[in-house]
């Protein structure tokens, strides 16, 4: 009797802890709900607010987007601004006058390869910066390539029409003193032949 008594009471200590396991179990299920309830509100509110900032966004966008679209059509009183014509015009010049005078100035033997390569530099650089310069008028005058409207475009071609300008103006006196510069130096040399002749010794 004893035996069975204790093993009686040793069961209903069991089905307690077994009980009182389950009543935690029910109110941890139950905080669960609760946490994910108030979970579900807040993202409610969140996706709810979210999306109608974003539908407001759109709108704006939308509106935007007509504007900006509108930017990057390009006027044909743009495209055929005359300067665009003359800026073109400027690089032909800059590329044969810069080369014209390296092939003369490499022939003539006056100029020290040290001399050759400066000019080389001076030229290329005239010829890269150009060339962007080009590249510049290019993105201007295409649609699809930059957002302004036909004022930001004209005032654009006018910046890059001086600036090529510039350029050429730099390289037509830059041709013309390195030209005087040959010429001295070609008659400093047949000088010095010259009195090297007078004084030769038969």
């Amino acid at each position: 009797m004893a035996f069975l008594g204790g093993g009686f009471v040793a069961g209903v200590k069991a089905q307690s802890t077994e009980v009182q396991q389950l009543m935690l179990n029910v109110e941890k299920l139950s905080q669960l709900k609760n946490i994910l309830s108030d979970m579900k509100r807040g993202y409610t509110i969140l996706s709810g607010g979210y999306n109608t900032v974003r539908n407001i966004a759109q709108g704006n966008f939308s509106l935007h987007e007509v504007f900006l679209d509108g930017l990057m059509v390009v006027s044909p009183e743009v495209r055929k601004y005359y300067k665009v014509a003359e800026i073109v015009r400027f690089q032909g010049d800059i590329l044969s006058g810069y080369k014209s005078m390296f092939k003369r100035l490499s022939a003539g033997n006056v100029f020290s390869a040290a001399d050759l390569d400066y000019l080389q530099r001076v030229y290329g650089r005239l010829n890269r910066e150009s060339l962007q310069n080009l590249d510049r008028l290019l993105m201007v005058v295409s649609s699809s390539k930059l957002r302004m409207g036909d004022e930001e475009r004209l005032k654009a071609i006018d910046r890059i029409h001086a600036d090529m300008l510039d350029k050429l103006v730099f390289l037509r006196a830059f041709n013309r003193d390195v030209g005087l510069l040959e010429l001295q130096r070609s008659r400093a040399r047949s000088e010095v032949k010259a009195v090297q002749g007078m004084f030769q010794v038969p």
